[in-house]
Parts: C-alpha cells; sequence; structure tokens
C-alpha cells in the first residue's frame, strides 16, 4: 500500500528506484521465474552469461550463499531489471535512480545499458570490490540520529589523526548515516559519534569499506570494463549517486559510474532533488522495502508524495 496520500490536484510524476546490495532474500524472482516466460529466458541468459546458475542459489541457496558479494550484487540487479521488464507498459517513468549498485539497475531499466552488459559490469563490479575487501581489513558501521556535519566533522578527525581512513559513505535518509574505512578507524569514530550523542553506532556485518577511498583497486578495474562498454541515452533523467543530480548525457553517465565506488551514496540528497523536480510518486522495483523506508523519512511532511513497490 502506498505510504502517503496522493495530492489528486498535482500533476504525477513518477520516479522508480532501485535498491542495493542487502535487499536479498532467499526466494527471490523465483515466482517471476515460474511465472513469466519472459522473466525465466532473461534469467537462463544470466545464468549463460555468468557461467553459473545464479538461480539456484537465488531460489533455493542459504543465507550464507547469497550475502557473497559475487552473488548477492548480480542477484539483486537481476531480481530489480527482470521485474522492471516484466512490467512492460506500466515501466513509464518520468525519473529514475538506484542506490549505490541499484544505480545500474537504473541504467539497465531506463535503456543506457543493455542488460547484458549492464550484467557483465555488474559482475566485474562485485568481483572487483570482493578481491579489495580481501585486500585491507575494512567494513562499514551505521550512525543513527546525529546531523550528517557532525558526522562529517568526527570522520575528518579521526583520518587527520589515525592511519587509516573513515570517510561518510551513504547518506541513507536524515538520522542515518553509514560511515566506511579501515576497522581502527571505524571503532574510534563510533566511540566518538556515541560520545557526540549518536543514538546508535553499529559496525556492519560487511567484509570491506565500501563507497571508500579503499575501494580504489576496484574502481580501476571496474573503469576498465567501463570504458570498453557502450553507453546510451537514457529513456529519462538517471539521479546518480555521485552528486545526487539528473543526467541525460552519455559520457556523463559512464564517468559518474566509475567514480562511484570511491564516492559516497547521496541518497538524501537525490531524493530531495527528484521531489524538487516534480516526482510525486516513488516505486521501488526490486527485493525489499529498505528505500521506501528511506524515502518516506525524506520526504516526510509532504503530503503529495506516494511511496510503494513492486517485487
Amino acid at each position: 500500500m502506498p505510504r502517503k496520500t496522493n495530492n489528486k490536484t498535482q500533476k504525477t510524476m513518477k520516479a522508480f528506484v532501485f535498491p542495493g546490495q542487502g535487499a536479498q532474500f532467499t526466494g527471490m524472482g523465483k515466482e517471476l521465474y515460474d511465472t513469466n516466460p519472459k522473466a525465466k529466458e532473461l534469467f537462463e541468459k544470466a545464468n549463460e552469461i555468468l557461467g553459473f546458475r545464479i538461480t539456484d542459489i537465488m531460489f533455493e541457496g542459504d543465507a550464507e550463499e547469497l550475502k557473497q558479494t559475487k552473488v548477492t550484487q548480480p542477484a539483486v540487479f537481476l531480481h530489480s531489471v527482470i521485474t522492471a521488464i516484466c512490467l512492460g507498459d506500466a515501466f513509464k517513468p518520468d525519473m529514475v535512480g538506484g542506490h549505490s549498485l541499484g544505480e545500474f539497475s537504473a541504467l539497465v531499466a531506463a535503456g543506457a545499458l543493455s542488460f547484458e552488459d549492464g550484467l557483465r559490469l555488474v559482475h566485474a563490479r562485485a568481483m572487483a570490490m570482493q578481491k579489495a575487501c580481501e585486500a585491507a581489513p575494512s567494513t562499514m558501521a551505521a550512525i543513527i540520529n546525529l546531523p550528517d556535519e557532525t558526522v562529517e566533522q568526527i570522520c575528518a578527525e579521526v583520518t587527520a589523526n589515525g592511519k587509516g581512513v573513515v570517510v561518510p559513505a551513504n547518506y541513507n535518509c536524515p538520522g542515518q548515516l553509514v560511515i566506511s574505512g579501515n576497522v581502527d578507524e571505524i571503532n574510534t569514530a563510533c566511540e566518538k559519534l556515541k560520545e557526540a550523542g549518536a543514538k546508535r553506532a553499529i559496525v556492519l556485518p560487511v567484509g570491506g569499506a565500501f563507497h571508500s577511498p579503499l575501494m580504489q583497486p576496484a574502481k580501476d578495474e571496474l573503469q576498465a570494463a567501463i570504458e570498453k562498454t557502450e553507453f546510451h541515452t537514457p529513456s529519462c533523467p538517471i539521479y546518480q549517486n555521485v552528486d545526487a543530480k539528473a543526467h541525460t548525457d552519455a559520457a556523463e553517465i559512464k564517468q559518474n559510474l566509475i567514480a562511484q565506488l570511491t564516492a559516497s551514496v547521496r541518497w538524501t540528497q537525490e531524493v530531495q532533488n527528484m521531489i524538487e523536480a516534480g516526482a510525486t510518486e516513488f516505486t521501488e522495483c526490486g527485493p525489499g522495502k529498505a528505500l521506501q523506508g528511506m524515502i518516506t523519512k525524506i520526504a516526510k511532511g509532504n503530503e503529495s508524495i506516494t511511496i510503494d513497490g513492486i517485487q
């Protein structure tokens, strides 16, 4: 059900948004596969491209298998993109956006990338990130109920005083910012952030510092793959994580996608900019409901916005 009631006098502008890593669950996509011939065809094509039956892990694998980065990222991408494709004529966005990995899903859904190229890039991204995670002990932490500026300041102080790095990684919604960096610096930052009044500072069960300078080796590897891939003008503007702005130029989209791995995900600002551009209806396309919860908080008090999801 929609989270809010749409103002009927306002022109409806649809924003489709796509989730990132962490939205996965066992059984994801199975109903689509079983009931929709087009979905089955695309899932089987994905198995062929990847060289293993990812559908077996998605439909029947356990949580441990599914949470491996090399599996999770293509699995969430496939669920999201195939869901959008199977909507057919009902998929008519005025704008799209995706959270981290979800930006690749958004690009394919809007026609900037082919299904095959999008999947190959996501697979390359997942493998490169897995290697970068194994190269240095690093992690992420969710900081709850502190102003963004306070988190930014403390991260800068810890980095200046330490040997490693800690940076704001995901601006998810007001009062929820995820930081990323070396394990020691993350632990130090969490203590300082709690002292500064954070309601919670929770180290997350992830094996790496996504969206931080520690992902530079993965960025270099992914850049080579992105530069060899053909991008097209999307069917509608795509709002990108690195600057939270709308883009339609294929060359700009490419460069922003390369920068994304080591840059912050500015999701709060991205959704705010979509609303300012006229978005009145947000639909999360893919597994989970995380983005719906974030958008509800970002759009708090705006009664013209509806928020829903399609799985």
